[in-house]
């Protein structure tokens, strides 16, 4: 068992945003989906709440109600080896929600997610600083993340 789960609250549709996350990652699947019974407090028979997996790694999913939103202070972090993971994770999950700056989206239920090509870390962290910052200026330009175009700034630093 996973020590650490992020818990992820939702007004209603937490199995429909599940199923949405788990069709999307490889590795993937519901592992549980608990009702709510004659005690309540949602109607009897609805869902409750929902544990899944992507990628291997273990969530919570609530369906808590209106009281709370998400926020862009917390997202989820998805490393991507190439171009072509790059944009299929895009273009599914910024669907009917929103594209941010430097890789950041907002999925269709307000959770942000960071679509991040594994290769930005190594410029970023590059020894020289003119290849490094380059390779930053080039990314506060974009929305979704172009590996190429990120390489070839960084290269000309």
């Amino acid at each position: 068992m996973q020590k650490i789960v992020p818990f992820l609250w939702f007004d209603g549709n937490a199995e429909e945003a599940v199923n949405f996350y788990v069709s999307i990652f490889k590795n993937s699947r519901v592992v549980s989906v608990t009702r709510y019974g004659d005690a309540g407090p949602g109607v009897k028979g609805t869902v409750m709440s929902c544990t899944f997996q992507l990628e291997g790694q273990d969530f919570y999913a609530l369906n808590g109600g209106p009281q709370f939103k998400f926020t862009q202070a917390i997202s989820l972090f998805v490393n991507c080896e190439t171009q072509q993971e790059v944009d299929a994770l895009w273009t599914k999950l910024s669907a009917a929600g929103r594209e941010d700056q430097c890789g950041w989206l907002q999925d269709k239920y307000g959770l942000s997610w960071q679509i991040i090509p594994t290769a930005l870390g190594k410029m970023l962290g590059d020894k020289d600083p003119k290849k490094a910052n380059a390779a930053m200026k080039a990314m506060l330009r974009m929305k979704k993340l172009d590996i190429n175009a990120l390489q070839q700034a960084h290269d000309r630093g």
